[in-house]
């Protein structure tokens, strides 16, 4: 045991082994390193298999009974400071290093396929090792400064592997947004961590919540000042994990490839806030009107991120509002003091989470050969439907992480947010009817989605005729561009049967489409009849490579029994499992009745498997294929009941495509009012503080060139300046006078 303690240090160096290398041959040696790029794969997914290989045996120590171990070394000595480094071993570390390898692992695997095109295979392998080595110190840290450090690191890697295709302007906007964004939120950080500094004198966790801990019940402090070092430390967390109203990164980061989406912004980089609230959960629990923030901030996330997934046509920012609604949840529970549960919640999300946008990417990586490489078209549901059919063990692997994230039994995360749920509405009445409410949107946005992808019929080749003509017609209520198609999508649709199987655009198919965008203007894309030209041949997706369905039936796997560590056994009448074992009593939450045998915990857990079913049923209810039907049958429609769906619809689909319309307020408030106090800054360094003296200075100028002209040395000019000037000044004299009498 204590030999796997000592060597646990070498869990982020494994990955970091193949990223130096990789990155030095790309730089001096690109040729040579690309040719060889196979080989650095299998390298790199080698040494984090070793990595997990030693993480499990962590996990398993401290599962075990296994002592809580720390190491340091000194890094920085003198009479009045103290820098050590090193690494701390305890439950929350052994299993966020077992999440952190397990998804990084299967994510190399599925790399290796997914960008095996790709011209910069060598870079991202490079971008992905540093980041796992990154995201691996974070959680060993033992103190504050360490965490910074790679919190950093980690955040530089984000900003990288957004941004891998920059040469794509939306992918460029996208990091530099995730960059800024999370400045923010790690400006607030930096000052939190040096005020806990000046009031503890020390980074390591232990020391600096018992430290603080005496001096606040001594009165050595004074309390607003921790508040606030206490809220500023909580920044980095909101930033990083996408929480309200910090959060408007992450949907853009969906520029990044699709196996970045799945390690870094579902399973490992954004929940690093929450492990930090998690790691500082002693200190922020002394302070409640911190914990009350915090709980609020979470519950108002959760809502949020659902609302915002509701009407989404892009599979990737759905499953990101998705993954932003089920960090509040995390947030919320920690908040309310439900520190196991809001663990149990992040374990079984990350690996629910990593599925489905490992699945999305399959199904994108089976698109785009049809539509093009384009992400508006790869990624849109619209031109998706009955991929099941084509892509059956993609489409059964996405389906378990659907009912897992709706919260269905038996997959993982209903048993983590069932008892988020009670816990919730234990707490207070307004917290349970949030978390409710975004369960039910939860998993009727997660069947929507999986029903516009896999079930019905594939959109993109649907092509019927009728009297030559087509008339497109849906009964999906989510939307203009996916109830009726937008113009773009039904322009791919008509080029792809004129194209036939070569993929290269034609001038018909352009003409087509610039003909059916007027007329998609002119209609509003719910009912438009088009020319029908002639079928061609159609292009179909295909499954997914071997290499890309391994971490799939992987990842399923664990979501189908990862639960089990937070089922609870019975056992005298009292409630037990493997975490609330495994952590210790002061992590408990707040005193609640717990169930005491199967039937009553059934009994309980009927709520929310009710509202998840009735969300999945309205899911079903509300969503239709795609049909073409004739224009006769939508005119039909009931007039009145039309208007009301129209802007029922209207007003959804314009709340999820503007984004709560934050982004619009932060343009008109941030953006635009940064850009006008500069302005203004700008008008008055211009006028005021360099006019003034350029003022003064011009003046003495003006009078001395006067003055130089006025003494010319000449006796005449005096004498006809100074009668002049005796003439004008009798004039005004008189002038005055005259005014006076006639008075």
């Amino acid at each position: 045991m204590e030999f796997i303690y000592k060597y646990a240090r070498v869990v982020p160096f494994l990955p970091l082994s193949a990223s130096v290398p990789i990155g030095l041959g790309s730089f001096f040696f690109p040729g040579a390193t690309k040719s060889v790029r196979r080989t650095w794969a299998l390298i790199s997914i080698f040494l984090l298999s070793v990595a997990m290989f030693l993480s499990f045996n962590l996990f398993l120590q401290q599962i075990t009974g296994g002592p809580i171990y720390q190491y340091f070394w000194s890094w920085v000595i003198n009479n009045k400071f103290s820098l050590e480094l090193g690494y701390l071993i305890d439950p929350l570390t052994s299993i966020m290093l077992v999440l952190v390898t397990t998804v990084g692992t299967m994510v190399m695997i599925y790399s290796d396929n997914y960008m095996s095109h790709d011209k910069t295979y060598v870079r991202f392998f490079a971008y992905l090792n540093f980041f796992n080595a990154s995201m691996l110190g974070l959680v060993i840290s033992p103190n504050l400064l360490q965490i910074y450090f790679f919190w950093e690191l980690v955040g530089m890697c984000s900003y990288l592997l957004i941004g891998f295709w920059f040469t794509r302007p939306s992918a460029a906007n996208a990091c530099q947004k995730a960059f800024i964004t999370n400045r923010a939120g790690d400006f607030g950080l930096l000052l939190g961590i040096l005020g806990f500094y000046w009031v503890t004198g020390s980074f390591e966790f232990q020391y600096l919540s018992e430290k603080f801990n005496e001096w606040t019940a001594v009165g050595g402090v004074g309390l607003f000042f921790v508040t606030s070092c206490a809220f500023l430390l909580f920044l980095g967390p909101v930033a990083k994990s996408a929480q309200f109203p910090l959060h408007v990164w992450l949907p853009d980061a969906m520029e990044g490839p699709t196996p970045i989406s799945a390690l870094i912004h579902a399973a490992t980089m954004v929940a690093a806030g929450i492990f930090l609230v998690a790691r500082l959960f002693p200190l922020f629990k002394a302070l409640p009107l911190i914990m009350y923030l915090i709980s609020w901030i979470g519950g108002i996330t959760a809502l949020l991120g659902a609302t915002m997934a509701l009407a989404q046509k892009d599979l990737k920012r759905g499953l990101a509002y998705s993954t932003m609604s089920q960090l509040g949840y995390m947030m919320l529970a920690l908040g309310i003091d439900s520190y196991r549960i809001a663990l149990f919640h992040l374990i079984t999300h990350a690996y629910s989470k990593a599925l489905l946008f490992l699945g999305s990417g399959s199904v994108i990586h089976s698109m785009e050969p049809i539509v093009g490489y384009c992400p508006s078209k790869s990624q849109n549901m619209a031109l998706m439907g009955g991929l099941r059919k084509y892509m059956p063990i993609t489409g059964i692997t996405f389906l378990l992480g659907t009912l897992s994230l709706s919260g269905i039994p038996p997959f993982a995360c209903f048993w983590s947010k069932d008892q988020i749920l009670s816990d919730s509405k234990l707490y207070s009445p307004i917290f349970g009817g949030i978390t409710w409410f975004t369960a039910g949107l939860t998993a009727f946005y997660m069947f929507r989605m999986y029903l516009l992808t896999f079930e019905g019929d594939f959109r993109v080749n649907l092509v019927n005729s009728y009297n030559n003509h087509i008339t497109l017609y849906s009964t999906s209520m989510w939307g203009e561009e996916e109830s009726g198609i937008s113009n773009r999508t039904i322009a791919d649709s008509m080029s792809n049967q004129i194209i036939g199987s070569n993929n290269s655009f034609s001038k018909e198919a352009f003409q087509i489409s610039n003909k059916m965008e007027g007329l998609y203007k002119k209609n509003r894309g719910l009912v438009v009849t088009y020319p029908f030209f002639h079928k061609g041949s159609f292009a179909y997706p295909k499954e997914s490579g071997k290499t890309m369905l391994f971490p799939l039936v992987v990842l399923g796997i664990f979501t189908l029994f990862v639960g089990l560590i937070g089922v609870p056994f019975f056992r005298s009448g009292m409630s037990y499992d493997i975490l609330s074992q495994w952590f210790t009593s002061s992590m408990t939450p707040f005193d609640k009745k717990h169930p005491e045998n199967w039937s009553e915990f059934f009994i309980d857990a009927i709520p929310s498997v009710g509202i998840a079913f009735l969300g999945i049923l309205i899911a079903c209810i509300l969503h239709r294929p795609i049909y073409f039907l004739s224009k006769d049958v939508y005119h039909k429609t009931n007039p009145n009941m039309k208007i009301i769906m129209d802007q029922s619809i209207n007003i959804i689909y314009n709340w999820s495509f503007y984004r709560a319309y934050i982004d619009i307020y932060y343009d008109i408030i941030l953006i635009k009012g940064i850009q006008g106090l500069a302005e203004t800054s700008h008008s008055f360094d211009q006028w005021a503080i360099d006019g003034i003296p350029n003022g003064l200075g011009f003046l003495g100028l003006f009078v001395g060139e006067g003055m130089r002209c006025l003494g010319g040395g000449r006796i005449s000019s005096y004498i006809f300046f100074s009668l002049f000037c005796i003439l004008i000044s009798t004039l005004i004299y008189y002038y005055f006078i005259f005014i006076f009498v006639m008075k």
